[in-house]
């Protein structure tokens, strides 16, 4: 219920992540040339791709991210394996020519990655637009082939790419992505409980295994575990559930017409969002395809293990939602808070209250970009704070 939640995890998980790919630096020998059209074409072609992914079969945020950390790890890979070696490698222990084509490279694992994923996602609800994604990652990845001249430069780019691709695959083979849910049932005060469908089913977390999910740098999906949440006869509780109370309703007459836009702004899936704010850093900074492919995958690497980490407090907690807790208030023992039967929520999630997951991918993207163009808000962002 808190607008507060504990997101240090953060900040270490960016710096295990930092551990495995290298301090942010200019690179001594950057690989021949090319620009980042390419890296952030492929971005923008998963970041869409993924989203049109159903909910339950992968498509929900914490699964979104992680599958998202899969492509953008292999396409880091596959570009930092051309040429002199600039930074560690997350997995692909292997190098190839510095004229290799990063182009093809990088088309090559990112298809290879997406279309798996895509391909192999358990249909838990109706896929019906998986033949129609498949078919268009295709298309995309003969289009970007297509340009790039045939030569061995270009074989050894798709060479190097499948081989990124593939080592992302086989290190992320029974990592236990579509396992059990976490959730145990409880409906003693304090503890979540789903909202119900019209038709009286409970309306579920759709990924409710993310938290279980072995992590990409971090050592357990449980290492940054949050605060807890605050007791139910503390002061600080009466105070967080009298303003949700108050603000959160659907009704509300508290509620700044401004304060309800951006609540609704912010239902977005973090995933988008940030990695179209890298894209637009990426082109204003004029960025090249190694800095580039660098930049995403720390972002969603980091990101991924922030989604991890944060589902797996979520189901530890367990800790009750505003429709949970409002209604039932005479069952919290704390004399400041009172029930409303009629209560009803503005926006509501299928998943436990505590932390919020939606803060725990911002921080981490957040976190990401500030570490590697700065944080200057007068000037902008800039690439020489970041690589200098």
């Amino acid at each position: 219920m808190s607008r507060r939640r504990s997101v240090a995890f953060i900040t270490v998980a960016v710096g295990a992540l930092l551990g495995a790919l290298g301090v942010f630096s200019a690179s001594a020998a950057p690989p021949v040339g090319t620009d980042a059209s390419e890296v952030s074409h492929w971005n923008q072609v998963a970041a869409t791709t993924l989203a049109a992914v159903p909910g339950p079969n992968g498509g929900a945020p914490p699964a979104f991210q992680i599958n998202m950390g899969m492509v953008q790890g292999a396409v880091y890979d596959a570009v930092n394996a051309i040429g002199p070696k600039q930074h560690r490698p997350y997995l692909l222990n292997r190098r190839t020519g510095a004229n290799a084509s990063i182009d093809a490279a990088v088309a090559t694992a990112a298809y290879e990655m997406l279309s798996e994923l895509v391909s192999t996602a358990p249909e838990r609800a109706p896929f019906p637009g998986r033949a129609g994604l498949l078919s268009t990652l295709s298309s995309a990845h003969a289009t970007s082939l297509g340009a790039i001249d045939d030569n061995s430069f270009k074989k050894q780019g798709v060479e190097i790419g499948h081989a990124a691709a593939e080592a992302m695959l086989n290190a992320r083979e029974g990592d236990g992505r579509f396992g059990p849910s976490a959730w145990v049932p409880n409906s003693a005060p304090g503890h979540w409980q789903p909202l119900l469908s019209p038709t009286g089913a409970p309306l579920l977390d759709p990924t409710p295994w993310a938290g279980d999910v072995r992590p990409f740098l971090i050592q357990s999906s449980s290492q940054f575990r949050s605060v807890p949440p605050p007791a139910l006869d503390s002061q600080q509780w009466a105070d967080e559930f009298n303003e949700v109370k108050s603000l959160g309703r659907i009704d509300s007459t508290t509620r700044t017409s401004d304060q309800t836009y951006r609540a609704k702004w912010w239902q977005s899936a973090p995933v988008l969002s940030w990695n179209e704010v890298a894209r637009q850093l990426i082109a204003r900074n004029d960025l090249d395809a190694a800095d580039s492919a660098r930049l995403l995958a720390l972002q969603n690497l980091s990101g991924a293990d922030a989604a991890i980490n944060c589902w797996n407090d979520k189901y530890h907690f367990d800790f009750w939602r505003p429709w949970n807790a409002i209604p039932r208030a005479l069952e919290d023992g704390n004399p400041a808070t009172d029930p409303d039967a009629t209560w009803t929520a503005l926006l509501t999630a299928p998943y436990p209250e505590w932390t919020s997951g939606h803060n725990c991918l911002d921080a981490a993207h957040v976190a990401v970009l500030r570490m590697f163009f700065g944080d200057d808000p007068v000037g902008g962002l800039s690439r020489s704070r970041a690589l200098s």
